[in-house]
């Protein structure tokens, strides 16, 4: 038997995953953490196969996490569950030691499946993500300046692409505004830029805004 923990910030979300995995019978819901802080407790005290984990929670974000659970618990197989395109966040979560990556908008049954796939010691992910994987490996990928942003950094970038403001980050990202702005600042300086406009083009000129 598959024993996940669910951890996600929406109690809608996580019942419709816990709802979703009782279809399947070597999958069993045995824990649900909403914030970063409760996921670690978690794995403290009980055992998992799998974290089905999200990338925007208070307490600790996904990839927070991830970077602690690295040394926490080595062998628990993390698959991420986000409602940010897998173009945006899937190659930098597997860098950062998740199995697997999967969008919120997924079939049912690809969480099934992907649930399954890491917890028998594979990696997760989709044909498309497939593609941009071997071109790295092989080498050809050209790095761009926003390669080579911090996760935060990548995330608040996509998040001034989509159209959000600062005050609209910090609530989503649980943050202070005065934190998302200094992250703003750092980003223009990073990629040479001089205001919010040229931001948003380069993300659109990169195609990082949806």
């Amino acid at each position: 038997m598959i024993r996940v923990l669910v951890a996600d910030d929406h109690a809608v979300i996580r019942c419709g995953i816990t709802q979703i995995l009782e279809e399947a019978l070597d999958i069993t819901v045995t824990g649900e953490a909403s914030t970063g802080r409760e996921v670690l407790q978690a794995v403290r005290k009980h055992h998992y196969d799998v974290l089905v984990l999200d990338i925007a929670m208070p307490g600790g974000g996904g990839f927070e996490v991830l970077e602690q659970l690295d040394t926490l618990k080595p062998g628990l197989k993390i698959l991420m569950l986000s409602m940010y395109s897998e173009s945006h966040y899937a190659i930098r979560a597997l860098r950062a030691g998740a199995s697997g990556y999967l969008t919120k908008d997924s079939a049912p049954s690809q969480l099934i499946a992907a649930i399954r796939q890491v917890a028998a010691g594979g990696t997760y992910v989709t044909q498309s993500l497939a593609e941009k994987l071997a071109v790295e490996v092989r080498g050809e990928a050209h790095k761009e300046p926003h390669e080579i942003l911090s996760t935060r950094e990548y995330q608040v970038l996509c998040l001034l692409a989509s159209g959000k403001t600062v005050t609209q980050i910090a609530k989503e990202l649980y943050l202070s505004v005065k934190t998302i702005s200094t992250y703003r600042v750092r980003l223009q300086e990073k990629l040479g830029l001089d205001n919010t406009a040229q931001l948003i083009r380069y993300a659109i000129d990169q195609r990082i805004a949806d």
